[in-house]
C-alpha cells in the first residue's frame, strides 16, 4: 500500500467519528466509540507502522531545532506518520470534550464550535471548549 493509499484510509478511519461526534453524540455507538478510544487505537497503530519505517530509512527524530523538525518533514513516511498524529490527538480532543460535556451538560448546538475547531485547528477547539467549561462552572 502506497503512503498516498494509507493517507486517504486515515482519513476515512477519522472522518465517519468526527460526525458521529457532531451529529449523534449520544448514540450508543458513538459513545462506544468514545469510551473505548476504537478509532483513535487504530489511527496509533498506523502511525506506529509509519514512525518505524520513517526511522527504519534512517530518518532519525531530532526535535532541537526548527530546522531539523523541518528535515523531517521531508521524508513522504514521516510526513504520513505527522498527518496521522494529528488525526489521532483532534479526535481524542474531540472525544475529551465530548466526554467532558456529560458532567457539564452545556448545549450540543454550543460544543459543535468546538468540535469544528478541534477537527480543523486543533487547539483552537480545545480553548474554544476551555473558555466554555470556565464559564459554565463560574456560573455554577
Amino acid at each position: 500500500m502506497t503512503p498516498t493509499e494509507v493517507f486517504s484510509i486515515a482519513n476515512l478511519i477519522a472522518m465517519p467519528m468526527w460526525a458521529l461526534m457532531i451529529f449523534l453524540p449520544k448514540w450508543k455507538v458513538t459513545r462506544f466509540l468514545i469510551d473505548f478510544k476504537l478509532i483513535p487505537i487504530v489511527l496509533s497503530v498506523l502511525y506506529f507502522v509509519y514512525i518505524f519505517i520513517s526511522l527504519k530509512q534512517g530518518n532519525g527524530m531530532d526535535f532541537s531545532s526548527l530546522e531539523t523538525v523541518m528535515e523531517l518533514f521531508t521524508s513522504e513516511n514521516a510526513v504520513l506518520a505527522g498527518w496521522i498524529h494529528y488525526l489521532a490527538f483532534d479526535l481524542l480532543v474531540g472525544m475529551w470534550i465530548i466526554s467532558e460535556n456529560k458532567k457539564l451538560n452545556i448545549h450540543h448546538v454550543l460544543i459543535v464550535p468546538c468540535l469544528l475547531g478541534s477537527f480543523m485547528l486543533g487547539p483552537i477547539g480545545f480553548l474554544l471548549f476551555m473558555i466554555m467549561k470556565t464559564i459554565k462552572k463560574l456560573r455554577s
